[in-house]
């Protein structure tokens, strides 16, 4: 890829992209708690959006009902192999969206290591999620997803006292 394609998707995703992480309660996962990381751009042209696709390598483009084209990577293999590579290579040049980056992929790596699946490991993960996109606007609030984690560490603490009692 020709560097100057590259700087320019820097740029413009600098400007119109977003590095987002979700955390959802699931019922069928080790951990109450899904961490989900999203890359994603959205646009009413498709050209820049196809560019960005082709030359990421990954991701999904589709056009909402309301009219507005949308790319995103939702792919945590995608997320660690093409795109933190990519956008690490061509770098921002806006100070907030390097700090937003910086903690993506550093949420990236803890997810990576395995460490959102532990009580200490989501702490962090929701230190450094607030850190990003200026607190963003959040379907649950950290009060909520802290009351889940406790929930759940309770019945797992439960479980194992029943599980020792048995022996």
């Amino acid at each position: 890829m020709k560097r100057e394609i590259g700087f320019y998707i820097a740029g413009f995703v600098d400007g119109e992209g977003s590095f987002n992480v979700s955390i959802r309660q699931r019922t069928d996962y080790v951990s109450k708690l899904k961490i989900s990381l999203c890359f994603n751009v959205s646009q009413k042209d498709k050209v820049i959006l196809t560019l960005l696709k082709r030359h990421i390598g990954c991701g999904t483009l589709r056009q909402r009902k309301d009219g507005i084209w949308y790319y995103e990577v939702n792919s945590f293999h995608d997320i660690g192999t093409k795109v933190i590579p990519f956008f690490k290579r061509f770098t921002f040049l806006s100070a907030k969206k390097r700090k937003d980056f910086s903690k993506f992929c550093q949420i990236a790596e803890k997810v990576r290591k395995g460490e959102h699946l532990t009580d200490k490991g989501i702490r962090k993960i929701i230190s450094l999620r607030n850190q990003m996109n200026s607190g963003g606007n959040r379907k649950h609030s950290d009060e909520e997803i802290l009351k889940i984690l406790q929930e759940s560490s309770e019945t797992t603490r439960q479980t194992l006292h029943k599980q020792e009692g048995m022996r």
